[in-house]
């Protein structure tokens, strides 16, 4: 089974990615972990990515299709989650094409619906833990009272600086002007499925269960 996540920065993607990585052996396919995972590879797609970086520009969608299709091509387990790929409609009819290359589907798309100002509310209150990229929030889901990680046991968390009211504002914006109209695109497509990203995380892990039960 292979699906995609959709939904503002913040609706909670990595969250239930992991979920469904714990749950249904999927492999998460998130474009910043597979950029720093090829940058620090050596391979020969490794250097073009740290070339790309070094000279501060934006990795070209060759690029990011290249290291998808290093991942189709490798254990498939349960199938792929796409996390922030693609992000537009070029990179949405180019991971199609890849797909049928590598005699793969897309089973599902779902749409993580979020209220903009729950969304602000809920970012600026969150945490990451610095050794395996968990997620807490001072709110829903507060760092455990002894200070550890109930992942890894770190006791290492940071806040993102860009996770501030204004600058979440501007994150939106970009969103629903270049990733928002893949909604119209995969629903055209009969593959969109939405779900309440406000809800708590069982009740969000819930719904993306019974999408993918469909």
């Amino acid at each position: 089974m292979n699906i995609i996540l959709l939904g503002p920065p913040g609706a909670g993607k990595g969250t239930q990615a992991h979920i469904l990585v714990d749950t249904h052996d999927m492999i998460q396919l998130s474009t910043g972990d597979m950029l720093r995972e090829a940058k620090d590879s050596g391979s020969e797609m490794g250097r073009k990515v740290a070339e790309v970086m070094a000279r501060g520009d934006l990795v070209t969608d060759e690029i990011v299709i290249g290291l998808i299709r290093e991942k189709l091509q490798g254990d498939k387990k349960g199938g792929f989650i796409f996390d922030g790929f693609p992000r537009t409609l070029a990179q949405a009819d180019a991971l199609a094409d890849l797909l049928h290359e590598q005699g793969e589907t897309l089973d599902a798309v779902i749409e993580m619906q979020v209220d903009d100002d729950a969304l602000v509310s809920r970012i600026t209150a969150r945490s990451t833990c610095a050794g395996c990229g968990e997620v807490y929030n001072d709110i829903t889901k507060p760092i455990p009272a002894d200070g550890r990680c109930t992942k890894c046991g770190g006791s290492e968390f940071k806040r993102r600086a860009d996770d501030n009211e204004d600058s979440l504002r501007q994150r939106l914006m970009e969103y629903y002007k270049k990733t928002s109209p893949l909604i119209g695109y995969y629903y055209a497509k009969g593959q969109l499925q939405s779900v309440n990203g406000l809800g708590e995380i069982d009740e969000v892990k819930a719904a993306i269960t019974a999408v993918l039960g469909k």
